[in-house]
């Protein structure tokens, strides 16, 4: 079933050459402004990681990999979902000191994922990662990354409409702050979704907190792979998409797992055969240094200071021929 819609009078305020020129300078500003804020490195990352290594991101659990076998080796390779774990091994191998990090251009795919305005089976994002020092897992080191992120996106909307004076974007500089608990406290009679909706919608750049945990309904915000994040210092970062009149989340982050909450994590989700793998083992042994990381997706920043209603404005994949349909009755050019 097609999910994606144009809004009533929809127009894009750049043709397709300028789209693409305004692409290549998001690209190439925000990424310089991530680097400063969170005093970051490029380095080169795996499109494929091996099945056995445990290092793909699960994501929620339920979607399949796409996985391939190699024909002058023994194991098989699955095309990586994200690199949450990947650069934590890769900031070891490194040996990045505390108070550095790199980032990464991370390109996936998603076979299982939902087709919309904002979901692709194309995955592209900056994925990031930062040592830190146990003393710095916090709430308070948390808040402080996420609003450096939100001001690097600002900063790259203001270059954007100096280029493009028909860009009228208007984001919120300053994040709002809250707990899913919180959250559902304050709208206890709506669903999740709902709740980002309302709480957005209102203060246009929010960040919502300690996702993947059991609230006091019994569910939890949402779902959260056990094995990167900790539950209790995670979260995402939204802002209010006036085009399409929704909340649209720009980036999911947090302070990594230690051992302990690790080993918690993987028993409250009857996932502790994961320890066989390497990464967890190391991880559990205490090998792997104290980390914050997260993925800023790529194609929604651009759908966002680019006041685009559909992320195949910005981005080349595949789509299905309702999604075609109604872009193409609506003038709107999918790449």
């Amino acid at each position: 079933m097609n999910i994606s819609f144009i809004p009533e009078n929809y127009f894009s305020r750049l043709n397709l050459y300028e789209t693409q020129e305004a692409i290549a300078i998001i690209k190439e500003h925000f990424a310089y402004l991530l680097c400063k804020a969170l005093n970051l490195k490029r380095v080169s990352a795996p499109l494929f990681v091996a099945t056995d290594s445990g290092l793909n991101d699960d994501l929620s659990g339920v979607e399949r990999p796409v996985r391939f076998d190699m024909k002058h080796l023994s194991e098989n390779a699955e095309v990586v979902h994200s690199l949450a774990k990947w650069k934590r091994m890769a900031l070891a191998k490194y040996g990045f000191p505390v108070g550095e990090g790199l980032y990464t251009d991370m390109n996936a795919i998603r076979r299982d994922e939902v087709l919309d305005n904002l979901h692709s089976i194309y995955v592209d994002q900056w994925d990031w990662e930062k040592v830190i020092t146990p003393e710095m897992r916090t709430m308070a080191t948390l808040k402080d990354t996420m609003q450096r992120i939100v001001t690097a996106i600002c900063s790259t909307l203001d270059m954007l409409k100096w280029k493009y004076s028909r860009l009228d974007t208007v984001l919120c500089r300053e994040a709002s702050f809250i707990l899913s608990q919180e959250l559902e406290d304050m709208y206890p009679s709506l669903t999740p979704k709902e709740r980002e909706y309302e709480y957005v919608k209102k203060h246009k750049t929010a960040c919502i907190l300690q996702i993947g945990g059991k609230l006091k309904s019994g569910n939890p915000h949402d779902m959260r792979a056990p094995d990167y994040d900790d539950w209790q210092l995670n979260g995402d970062i939204f802002f209010w998409c006036d085009e399409l009149q929704i909340p649209m989340e720009i980036s999911s982050m947090g302070i990594r797992v230690s051992p302990e909450s690790l080993i918690e994590q993987l028993k409250l989700s009857n996932c502790e055969h994961r320890l066989e793998y390497p990464f967890h083992r190391a991880l559990a042994d205490g090998k792997l240094p104290y980390t914050i990381g997260g993925g800023i997706g790529q194609s929604r920043l651009c759908m966002l200071l680019l006041q685009k209603a559909h992320i195949g404005e910005v981005q080349s994949s595949c789509w299905d021929e309702g999604t075609i349909d109604i872009c193409r009755n609506a003038g709107v050019r999918l790449l």
